[in-house]
């Protein structure tokens, strides 16, 4: 049987590209989003917006019908936006800015992760991926500055850690993660390429290469794990 693979946020630019690639690797893929991505199949398409919980409940009865899925990622995130962007300074900190940000970038993948995970099958390997961010990493924080964004990604580790310990209870073959893709040539980052290093700078398609390839290889140890692109641990 042909694997079931969703891919949540897939109208952005990791997420487009890592349906695509899942997509021509012979996998069927559901993606959800709060928009249609550009050409894809309306059959395949999946409405929802993780802030919303009626529409993710909505998308996880129609996903029961599909099938049950083994490969679950959230590429849905925000940096900067209409009223919210990177602090330099604390000065710069507002309520509304780290209350969206935590919205989006934890709670939303948290709903997801509330919905989908009791899809997976119980008698096989599945994993469930977040996107997470480097920045995140509370050890490696040598910096500073990026208040709302790095708490926002900290909390998602958190949440990840917590479900990978509940959802092995039920899912002994069940693999929750999360991922730092580095630098991609998307919207999100857009504003911040300009001190990327020659080379660090990745294409979607060629993100989208290297998370699947950790998702494909990752065993059942690497559950409730934080990890870089090329399969390196990251500190909490």
């Amino acid at each position: 049987m042909t694997e079931l693979a969703v891919v949540v946020g897939a109208s952005g630019g990791i997420g487009r590209a890592m349906a695509e690639t899942l997509r021509q690797g012979g996998a069927r893929v559901a993606a959800v989003s709060r928009r249609r991505p550009d050409g894809w199949p309306g059959r395949d398409w999946i409405p929802a917006d993780v802030l919303d919980e009626s529409s993710l409940a909505s998308a996880a009865a129609r996903l029961v019908e599909a099938g049950a899925p083994t490969r679950i990622v959230v590429a849905s995130g925000l940096l900067h936006g209409p009223g919210v962007a990177p602090e330099k300074t604390m000065r710069t900190m507002s309520l509304e800015s780290l209350a969206t940000l935590f919205a989006v970038n934890a709670a939303g993948p948290a709903l997801v992760a509330k919905h989908f995970l009791p899809l997976t099958p119980r008698d096989r390997r599945s994993i469930f991926a977040v996107l997470s961010a480097r920045v995140g990493s509370i050890g490696d924080n040598r910096l500073g500055g990026w208040y709302a964004y790095r708490a926002s990604k900290a909390a998602l580790n958190m949440l990840i850690r917590t479900l990978a310990v509940e959802h092995r209870r039920t899912r002994p073959f069940g693999i929750c993660v999360a991922l730092h893709p580095g630098t991609v040539d998307t919207a999100l980052s857009a504003p911040f390429q300009s001190g990327v290093p020659d080379g660090k700078l990745l294409s979607p398609g060629q993100a989208a290469e290297a998370l699947l390839a950790v998702i494909d290889a990752l065993g059942p140890e690497a559950n409730g794990g934080f990890y870089a692109r090329d399969a390196t641990p990251l500190p909490w």
